[in-house]
């Protein structure tokens, strides 16, 4: 991360902008894809000076209406536009809290075990799993800690055959940690995971330095696990009320598919995993041989 967060991702994201996109000629060489300075400038209805200062970290609070002609300019979605408007201090006082706590209750346990055909897990901002059910534990055995899906997907070595769609896996995964530390720059774990992963991840530091913002909300993943083959799963996340910053992840399978049934047999066959031959019920977690 940088001292001047506001002003890489305006660069970013004008990079991401070419002019025909906007309707704009575009006239001679660009050193560098996307707008240049003074095109977003024209686009937001701002002087080129004054928005150069923001990209240069010499101008850190521009007004909420200057946020909102950026916005439009660089063509933001509602999350990239609420990054932004965090980025330069522009924050409603009645947002929720960024980060919540580090435990799940047992309500909430209880809720996530109630969902015995279905993969559920509960996440905190830094994407760290803090609870999960059985099935849950089960699509993601293949890899040696299911503990962060950040580092997950780009620590382990098995990340690259479970998602059958690494890079759009990977891309979603970066996007989902940039809205965390843009929520509260000062919380220790979200910035600890990023200067971990850019030490350790050539992929994830390339991805991160694209600014690309976005929450979790629902979205189709693509698996291929060991056990019982490809899978075409949902997700649908929730905020919880109970416990602001934490969200609820479920996955599920459209009913009577390919996937829905192999969803079934991983179930049983890590409930019958988990099963030694005594009959004893080993811990959630632990694998059988």
């Amino acid at each position: 991360m940088t001292n001047n967060e506001l002003g890489a991702f305006l660069r970013a994201h004008r990079s991401q902008v070419l002019p025909e996109d906007v309707g704009m000629p575009s006239h001679g060489r660009r050193r560098v894809p996307g707008l240049r300075r003074e095109e977003v400038a024209v686009l937001a209805g701002m002087n080129a000076d004054y928005y150069a200062r923001l990209e240069q970290g010499r101008e850190r609070h521009p007004s909420p209406q200057v946020l909102d002609a950026l916005s439009r300019a660089l063509r933001l979605d509602e999350d990239g536009r609420t990054h932004l408007c965090l980025l330069a201090g522009v924050v409603p006082d009645d947002r929720p809290a960024s980060y919540g706590p580090e435990t799940v209750g047992p309500a909430l346990r209880r809720l996530i075990d109630g969902y015995p055909h279905t993969p559920a897990f509960v996440l905190n901002p830094a994407l760290d799993i803090l609870a999960a059910n059985s099935l849950a534990e089960a699509l993601f055995s293949p890899f040696e800690r299911a503990d962060n899906l950040a580092r997950m997907v780009f620590l382990d070595p098995a990340a690259r055959q479970f998602h059958t769609r690494w890079k759009r896996a990977a891309q979603a995964t970066v996007a989902n940690l940039r809205q965390a530390v843009g929520r509260d720059p000062d919380a220790p774990r979200p910035a600890a995971l990023v200067r971990s992963l850019t030490a350790a991840s050539a992929a994830f530091t390339e991805l991160w330095h694209s600014h690309t913002v976005r929450g979790k909300t629902h979205e189709a993943k693509e698996f291929s696990h060991p056990e019982v083959g490809a899978l075409s799963l949902t997700y649908q996340a929730f905020d919880v009320r109970s416990a602001p910053g934490l969200q609820l992840v479920i996955y599920h399978a459209e009913p009577g598919s390919p996937s829905a049934e192999a969803l079934s047999l991983l179930g049983t066959l890590h409930a019958t995993d988990r099963q030694g031959a005594d009959g004893t019920v080993r811990a959630p977690g632990t694998r059988g041989h």
